[in-house]
């Protein structure tokens, strides 16, 4: 168990809480719409990165790896970060937060799952109770920044929740690969949306947020990315 704490926005006020990880997830290919989200493993392919057998995707995740740092570290220059929403799911209580499955694009044309184990996710350190967003879900927007060293700054990905398989379908989708078929102690991170460049960009900067349009509530993260380079020859 990898115990945490954090804190959880509620009912307009604040409180700590702890959870225990016992298994992290890293989910793939979640768009709600399965056509399009074969439309775009076909431009995947193009760029190198083999199908999956099947869709949607599930990976096993170490689970000393999700940081909550303003700063990782990566062993390579063509890496990036990828939005998502994340589920904390406990025996009595499912907590969503944001997160992103920061990815190495160049191990990615060998194999997906390394690609994602190579690198940590990261997340914010607030959440929210799942069922006190769960109307609001579908409009809830789910969108991220990148940059540079120069403090540039451009929009990389935004789209509504709507777009992806719902908390309740994803949970059942995990729920039925796991061999105990136990969520408590489960920490899922959802799946992607679309990139708006049409290409991968390495920045040195990312940042993630969900934005929940009615009630103006938002739940953001950012961090550096540091490429390891310090030895010479």
């Amino acid at each position: 168990m990898k115990k945490m704490k954090f804190i959880l926005e509620t009912m307009g006020r604040e409180e700590e809480i702890p959870f225990e990880m016992r298994r992290m997830v890293n989910a793939g290919y979640t768009g709600r719409d399965q056509e399009r989200v074969r439309h775009h493993i076909e431009e995947l392919k193009k760029e190198g990165v083999p199908a999956p057998e099947s869709t949607p995707t599930a990976y096993e995740m170490i689970t000393q790896l999700v940081y909550f740092d303003q700063e990782i570290e990566v062993v390579s220059d063509r890496t990036s970060g990828e939005a998502e929403y994340v589920l904390l799911c406990t025996e009595d209580e499912v907590y969503v937060g944001v997160g992103s499955d920061h990815t190495d694009r160049e191990l990615e044309s060998v194999s997906i799952i390394k690609s994602k184990q190579v690198c940590p996710n990261v997340m914010s350190n607030r959440l929210w109770r799942l069922k006190e967003v769960r109307e609001d879900w579908d409009q809830i927007l789910l969108r991220s920044w990148t940059g540079d060293e120069k403090g540039k700054k451009q929009l990389y990905q935004e789209a509504p929740l709507a777009a992806m398989m719902t908390p309740e379908d994803l949970m059942e989708f995990i729920k039925n690969r796991l061999d105990d078929r136990n969520l408590s102690g489960m920490m899922i991170f959802s799946g992607t949306i679309p990139i708006l460049t049409g290409n991968f960009l390495y920045g040195s900067f990312f940042e993630a947020e969900l934005f929940n349009p009615r009630t103006r509530r938002r739940l953001n993260f950012y961090y550096q990315v540091q490429v390891l380079h310090y030895l010479r020859g």
